[in-house]
């Protein structure tokens, strides 16, 4: 066989296994994001059944948060030299078992801890399952491929989320963890069916994917996630109060609202995952931008009730920059692939974490509800910065 046809055979055998490697690997993206959001809306009922203070139950989403900062780079280092889809399936078996236990937690204790190592296999899984999809698409819709898999988290806060917590106010909040674990079980048998076996990277090592902590270009790329994309939820995370108390809408409004956001998030994926493939740098740079205007103008929009309504749906369409910053870190991160994918998301939660915070910080303050645009707007500016700082260090390093 020429090494022509040989090449066709290949092409012709990635595209056949890429749809529907993607889709089952997207069901694992919803599963996670279901899990994620759907605690938010429960802590009510959580704090009732196990007797604490709501604030308390609050804590078991800080565990969740923690076992993703955390888990995201220690099980890429430790798995290095696992076949991808042998390691994808263990990862979501660990975030089923980790739901459905969820759901028989006895304790406050108990389910903060279980929430945690719940946590652990999240970056771990995204990052492992966008470098399957990149490594089935076409050189050209890379990002368009990670963009298919990240479709299932935004997907998750129109449909799953919703769901999950209709099954946790009807039947109680243990239901909707035994759903996402369902779905996650699901996604183990999707994975071990559509998946094609994608070895690991040739000489994978735990050391060698610590190499990817040496390159300035890493983290800078994940500074720009974890300043630049905290805006997003210096607002969102209050967004509730500052629809009742500023737009002065019912609360029977405010869930028609919030899928706006949803379908903002959707919009967005879709769209930043196609301007990627044609200019990454470009979309980085245009939608930290677009960030900046998005989070000024919730200041001018919340007192007017149509007008936040876009805007809500715009502070969704942010999701936008993940793509492209999931590929340009794959791209930056040289032989430790696995590690540098992983870590895309430690940031994002580092991002939700030093959004929220300084969005509190700025309400406590007394500046008031609107304050988190504000926030939100430095919060993008300061993703600029990290920009420029990358691409002025990109230069030097061409230049050496």
């Amino acid at each position: 066989m020429t090494s022509d046809a040989l090449e066709l055979e290949v092409a012709s055998d990635r595209e056949r296994h890429f749809t529907p490697s993607v889709w089952a690997l997207g069901i694992g993206a919803f599963a996670i994001g279901t899990g994620e959001f759907v605690t938010m809306g429960l802590l009510p009922e959580i704090a009732r059944d196990l007797r604490v203070t709501v604030p308390e139950a609050g804590h078991v989403i800080s565990a969740y948060a923690l076992g993703v900062v955390l888990g995201a780079p220690l099980l890429a280092v430790v798995t290095a030299k696992w076949p991808r889809r042998g390691l994808l399936i263990a990862l979501m078996a660990l975030f089923a078992a980790g739901n459905f236990a969820s759901a028989l937690a006895p304790s406050y204790l108990a389910l903060s801890v279980i929430r945690w190592l719940t946590g652990l296999p999240h970056g771990a899984y995204f990052g492992v399952a966008a470098l399957v999809a990149a490594s089935l698409a076409p050189p050209n819709r890379r990002a368009s491929a990670v963009g298919m898999v990240m479709l299932g988290l935004t997907s998750a806060t129109l449909f799953g989320v919703p769901l999950a917590a209709w099954l946790g106010q009807h039947w109680g909040w243990r239901a909707a963890f035994v759903l996402v674990g369902a779905i996650a079980t699901l996604t183990c048998v999707s994975v071990r069916r559509f998946v094609p076996e994608v070895p690991s990277a040739e000489g994978a090592t735990p050391l060698r994917e610590l190499s990817a902590l040496a390159r300035p270009q890493v983290w800078l790329t994940l500074g720009i996630a974890a300043v630049g994309f905290g805006g997003m939820f210096a607002v969102f995370s209050y967004i509730k109060p500052l629809l009742t108390e500023v737009t002065h809408l019912s609360l029977g409004t405010v869930p028609l609202v919030l899928a706006l956001f949803g379908i903002g998030m959707v919009a967005g994926n879709l769209v930043g995952s196609r301007l990627a493939d044609k200019s990454l740098m470009g979309t980085i740079a245009g939608i930290l931008v677009w960030d900046a205007l998005v989070m000024t103008a919730v200041v001018f929009t919340a007192p007017h009730a149509v007008a936040i309504c876009c805007n809500v749906f715009a502070l969704g369409t942010i999701v936008a920059i993940a793509p492209a910053l999931q590929i340009r870190l794959m791209d930056v991160a040289g032989d430790a692939q696995t590690l540098a994918a992983a870590l895309m998301h430690s940031a994002f939660n580092v991002a939700n974490a030093l959004g929220a915070w300084l969005g509190g910080v700025a309400i406590a303050a007394g500046y008031g509800w609107t304050s988190t645009g504000w926030v939100g707007t430095l919060l993008a500016l300061g993703g600029m910065l990290v920009f420029a700082a990358a691409l002025v260090q990109q230069r030097r390093q061409a230049l050496t």
